[in-house]
């Protein structure tokens, strides 16, 4: 079955006309304009793949980065929040002094220490605040909601020199 149905043979001889016809009017045009005709616009694809995250191991802010997109990812599936993997994460990623003091301030505010919020954020960034000590401060900006109705929060990860993450804080640490 390798005919065209009628519908096809008239869309394929109105783009040969409109071709032609393109072409017959071009012909006065500037090389300039037909050189910006050739242009083509990046695809879906290829402008996805042009995105990229890198990090490097033992890096700070790779480090964190790493640790809150997977914590996040483990937190962010509100149908089956994956508890077990946050769980593993916190003890993979915080000193043991920091996660006792964490469990702490969580059972009194109420809320993910490691978020500082009830929910998830829709977005975040981190980056780098420099030396502090033996240590390394990491800024994580965190954005709730989306649209108009964003709020945004600041937080301030330090890593002991072993890149454990030693307190969260709303204040630097610097």
């Amino acid at each position: 079955m390798s005919r065209k149905s009628p519908a096809r043979r008239r869309s394929g001889r109105l783009a040969v006309v409109a071709a032609g016809l393109v072409l017959a009017v071009g012909v006065g045009v500037s090389t300039q304009v037909s050189a910006q005709a050739a242009v083509h616009a990046p695809t879906k694809a290829s402008a996805a793949a042009s995105r990229s995250v890198s990090g490097t191991t033992g890096q700070a802010v790779t480090r964190v980065a790493d640790f809150y997109g997977a914590y996040i990812d483990a937190k962010g599936d509100y149908e089956d929040p994956d508890v077990t993997l946050a769980t593993a994460l916190r003890k993979h990623y915080l000193t043991p002094d920091f996660a006792e003091r964490l469990a702490a301030w969580e059972e009194d505010n109420g809320v993910d220490g490691v978020l500082r919020a009830q929910n998830v954020p829709a977005r975040w960034t981190v980056a780098d605040n420099g030396a502090v000590g033996m240590g390394h401060e990491v800024i994580v900006t965190l954005t709730f909601g989306s649209g108009d109705t964003t709020q945004k929060t600041k937080l301030f990860v330090l890593l002991e020199r072993y890149n454990h993450i030693a307190d969260i804080t709303t204040t630097t640490n610097g």
